[in-house]
């Protein structure tokens, strides 16, 4: 699965392009007074103006292989990390992945991780072109079980078959993009912050067609 075009909620445009472009290096791509667009990657990350609502998501961002320590040393140097266990990356053993986090000006749960499986490289040097997509959103709702069950039959996407699904937690997709489905009010990984629903739309490819979900 491909994420193209994920549109989250933001009560701060013009921090949130400020916030951006000194901690990831992001320029937006187009400004306008009630919408920002980045491009990360592949994807299309867009950000509408919403009005006191205070939304907060969980996303990913994924990285080279070969890039992942120069986007942590980068990062660091322009944010505070979110530590994982006494640590600031986290090791996923069963998803062969390492990961880290941190929090954008809008409270966001931010993740950038490198997935071996893919083995991506990259050749040049490290800079905001180095980032490969937006690999990861995460959909909150009141039943997990019935939402990744309808993501399977309606839109083709299949249970991650690195994560065992519960009723509280589940993760549809694979390797190169995912929906990180959690039961809300359930805490938001490596935080304590309890996941809401705020509104979110992501356009995505797969089985070689373009899908798109509205929540």
């Amino acid at each position: 699965m491909n994420i193209i075009e994920l549109e989250l909620l933001s009560d701060d445009l013009i921090a949130t392009e400020k916030f951006y472009k000194k901690v990831l290096g992001l320029n937006p791509s187009f400004v306008e007074k009630e919408a920002l667009f980045f491009e990360v990657g592949y994807t299309k990350l867009i950000f509408k103006k919403s009005d006191n609502q205070k939304p907060v998501y969980h996303f990913a961002i994924d990285l080279p292989n070969n890039r992942f320590f120069d986007a942590h040393y980068f990062i660091k140097a322009n944010t505070t990390l979110i530590k994982v266990e006494d640590d600031e990356i986290a090791n996923f053993v069963n998803w062969d992945a390492k990961s880290f986090y941190f929090y954008d000006n809008n409270g966001n749960i931010v993740e950038c991780i490198t997935r071996y499986p893919q083995r991506p490289y990259d050749e040049a040097a490290f800079s905001s072109k180095s980032y490969i997509s937006v690999s990861e959103v995460g959909l909150v709702t009141n039943n997990v079980k019935e939402l990744a069950d309808t993501l399977a039959r309606e839109e083709g996407v299949p249970i991650f078959k690195r994560q065992p699904r519960t009723d509280t937690f589940t993760v549809s997709g694979d390797d190169e993009g995912l929906f990180i489905i959690a039961l809300k009010g359930r805490d938001w990984y490596p935080t304590t912050l309890k996941a809401q629903s705020f509104r979110t739309r992501v356009l995505f490819m797969q089985n070689g067609e373009l899908e798109h979900i509205v929540r």
